[in-house]
């Protein structure tokens, strides 16, 4: 693959064993369209695949590191298929739950998986969507002015598709910001467990650097099997299992949603055509 030519996201190779891929739609707060998902995607699996490298940095451009699925999103994106769910094109919940599937659930399902520790650098804020970037990741680094927010209880689902919430943040938090649609700041972030650390805007990309020199410089088959061990653990309190039942109910609400107002709700914009007659 040539990364040379992504154009919503850029990478860069740093100490010649870090990689940083950064979020670069900033005229939009790095909404994601599905142009950027399977870019990301690609920048992922490039540095997965590279020998040389041990740590991932992801950072975004501009002010804030993500405002979520891009509503506007109309445009006809296939990039290469990561998944066999395949039926894309399928008329009603079909086709919208394939599509969402891929881009969303599985695609993160992969980018947590990813064999190397992965560091998500967070400025800003993280809206919906921008959660499951963040959230992907095994470390999180936020300036003292981030903030995290799914609004997407609003919008008549059960919350963003890669339903990390109790996890992160405990149930009871995890419910408060669900019902809620109220940010948690970067300091309740870290004093609940979801950041590893605070630090101030014009300090963040150093210090998220600085990080991961440090782990940079442990061996990668002890880093790989430390992070399986991790996510292992998480797969044996039921994680994985868990998430696959979320994804189902919230198609259940963009179902919902189409018979009670002709509208999945669905915040990424990835609207399914009717079915042609005949």
């Amino acid at each position: 693959m040539d990364l040379d030519m992504l154009t919503t996201v850029t990478y860069e190779t740093i100490d010649g064993n870090i990689a940083r891929i950064t979020l670069d739609r900033p005229e939009v707060r790095n909404a994601q369209n599905r142009q950027l998902i399977y870019e990301l995607n690609e920048a992922l699996t490039a540095a997965a695949f590279d020998d040389e490298i041990k740590v991932l940095i992801l950072a975004a451009n501009g002010p804030h590191f993500s405002s979520g699925h891009d509503q506007r999103d109309t445009k006809d994106y296939d990039g290469p298929p990561v998944g066999i769910a395949g039926g894309f094109a399928k008329p009603g919940a079909e086709g919208l739950m394939a599509r969402e599937e891929e881009a969303f659930l599985n695609m993160c399902r992969r980018w947590q998986q990813l064999p190397k520790p992965t560091i998500a650098q967070v400025q800003g804020k993280t809206i919906a969507g921008g959660l499951m970037l963040a959230w992907v990741c095994d470390l999180i680094v936020a300036s003292k002015d981030a903030s995290f927010v799914d609004i997407t209880v609003a919008m008549g689902v059960n919350g963003v598709e890669w339903f990390a919430h109790p996890w992160e943040l405990g149930i009871r938090k995890a419910k408060e910001m669900l019902f809620t649609g109220e940010p948690v700041s970067a300091v309740d972030a870290h004093r609940l467990g979801m950041v590893n650390r605070v630090v101030p805007r014009e300090e963040l990309a150093n210090a998220t650097l600085q990080l991961g020199r440090t782990i940079a410089t442990k061996p990668s088959f002890g880093l790989k099997l430390a992070k399986l061990s991790c996510n292992q653990t998480l797969d044996a309190q039921g994680f994985w299992t868990a998430q696959q039942a979320a994804f189902s109910l919230q198609h259940l609400g963009h179902s919902h949603n189409q018979l009670l107002f002709g509208s999945t709700g669905d915040p990424s914009g990835m609207k399914i055509k009717p079915a042609s007659s005949g």
